[in-house]
């Protein structure tokens, strides 16, 4: 009897940790509620500087722009940007209007706030302070640089081109 109750616990724990793993695997989405994640982006030969970001942010909201142009500027060569919203279920469709009022055209995911900022206190192994939060990895998909509030398109354009020079004269 104490047998099968010991493969029944076992049994549930397992299930747990998958589940577990599952949700932290699925903490963010894509618009359209396709599973997402940063490393789904990372790593593919460019850099790839992630924007954390709130519709109800005033520096995101007036500073948005400048990313979007970043991304235009630097998409085809060398650079993507990539949002991610704390928004969550419950601001949804004001995230979705965000995206629309900014003309955003590079990717976005979305996920609850507790889960963005876990994911942004994994990378970056600081603290969630607020947005807009950004994080930038080089072409391989490492972490470079983690920074809270805006950071100028001109300040990152000037560490990519720093640290693209350091990387290719090693």
């Amino acid at each position: 009897m104490k047998l099968n109750r010991l493969f029944a616990a076992s049994g549930i724990l397992f299930v747990l940790l998958i589940a577990s793993q599952f949700a932290q695997a699925s903490a963010l989405t894509d618009f359209k509620g396709n599973p997402k994640t940063i490393e789904d982006f990372t790593g593919k030969g460019k850099w790839v500087l992630v924007m954390f970001w709130a519709s109800d942010c005033h520096i995101c909201n007036r500073e948005a722009h400048q990313y979007v142009d970043f991304h235009l500027a630097h998409s085809d060569e060398d650079a993507i940007v990539l949002g991610i919203s704390i928004d969550g279920k419950a601001k949804f469709k004001d995230a979705e209007k965000f995206i629309y009022k900014h003309n955003i055209d590079f990717p976005n995911l979305i996920g609850e706030p507790e889960d963005v900022t876990a994911v942004y206190s994994k990378y970056s192994q600081q603290r969630w302070v607020g947005t807009p939060s950004f994080l930038l990895f080089n072409p391989k998909g490492e972490l470079l640089a983690a920074q809270v509030g805006a950071v100028p398109a001109e300040v990152i354009e000037n560490f990519i081109k720093k640290n693209t020079k350091v990387a290719t004269s090693k």
